[in-house]
């Protein structure tokens, strides 16, 4: 998913924190009524692991006959998550994929070589009111896996390992951590997990990943004597013991990281890739419109109308 106007973090001075890389503001932005707030990539850090973007998606609450529509594009080099924790999307997918999505669960789709997909709130959602809230990431593809062939996953709630104890809750969205793995089938070393911490619980990263950052959705966290509300991402120093406390109201949190990518990557519109070549490549298919017979289809059942290139 990629609809919203390009949102351009801020990265205050974290030069005094000695526990932190980077501490990333994402800036909102009102897409009428429909609140968007982009954390990455950021000036100062593309990627944390293989995550090359983020974005929190509402709250957002929509009347009988609203909702949200991301018309058919295409990607390529790039894995969406799609995870929400009010609402729903209705996936579709030039693989011919129709797949809905509830909150605790996972949409995990690799567009490799190229894929084409749409969002939307379903004709069922909108026959009455309905809210919205949930984050999407892209993953970065390694770069011999850029090309390999599309490919969906979908994981439902009761699939994804769920920790809890100590005033914690955590279910591991993708990769492995704190000794345990979710199904979700992974390209590279990856770690994602929705934290939920009553007041005063603490939270350990994981030791096993070179890059991990933490995401505060509700609540704060204190880390090393530092307080840290929500739309703050903090990006820890490898190697570091990191423990975040919830203060007093508890805190809803998003974990992510892993390996370190071998170098950067190229971002234009929808398409991620090691190479300019390759984007550009893309960028004259997707113009090309053969839906037929290109390297982009239309997905089956959403093939009235696409988003164009810009």
């Amino acid at each position: 998913m990629s609809w919203n106007p390009a949102l351009e973090p801020s990265c205050p001075d974290a030069a005094t924190l000695d526990s932190i890389e980077t501490v990333i503001i994402p800036r909102a932005r009102d897409l009428g009524g429909f609140s968007v707030r982009r954390a990455l990539p950021a000036p100062k850090r593309q990627m944390v692991g293989p995550f090359i973007f983020f974005d929190e998606m509402g709250p957002a609450e929509f009347l009988t006959g609203q909702g949200i529509d991301v018309r058919p594009h295409p990607h390529i080099g790039l894995g969406t998550v799609t995870y929400l924790y009010r609402g729903e999307f209705e996936h579709r997918d030039s693989l011919g994929t129709h797949q809905m999505i509830y909150p605790g669960e996972v949409n995990w789709m690799v567009a490799g070589n190229g894929v084409t997909h749409s969002e939307r709130t379903s004709e069922m959602t909108r026959q009455s009111p309905s809210s919205l809230f949930g984050i999407q990431t892209w993953i970065a593809l390694p770069e011999d896996r850029e090309d390999d062939p599309a490919m969906f996953e979908h994981h439902g709630k009761e699939a994804l390992p769920f920790l809890e104890g100590e005033g914690k809750e955590v279910r591991l969205i993708l990769g492995d951590a704190w000794g345990a793995r979710a199904p979700v089938t992974m390209l590279s070393e990856t770690f994602y997990a929705d934290v939920v911490l009553q007041p005063g619980a603490k939270l350990p990263m994981p030791d096993n990943h070179e890059d991990r950052g933490l995401y505060v959705l509700q609540g704060a966290v204190e880390i090393a004597g530092d307080v840290f509300e929500p739309g703050q991402m903090m990006v820890f120093r490898p190697g570091d013991a990191i423990t975040a406390v919830a203060g007093p109201q508890g805190a809803r949190l998003m974990a992510l990281g892993g390996a370190t990518m071998n170098g950067p990557r190229y971002i234009s519109w929808n398409f991620v890739s090691s190479s300019k070549e390759k984007i550009e490549a893309a960028k004259a298919d997707w113009s090309a419109g053969d839906w037929a017979h290109g390297r982009f289809q239309l997905p089956p059942g959403d093939t009235e109308e696409f988003i164009p290139l810009p």
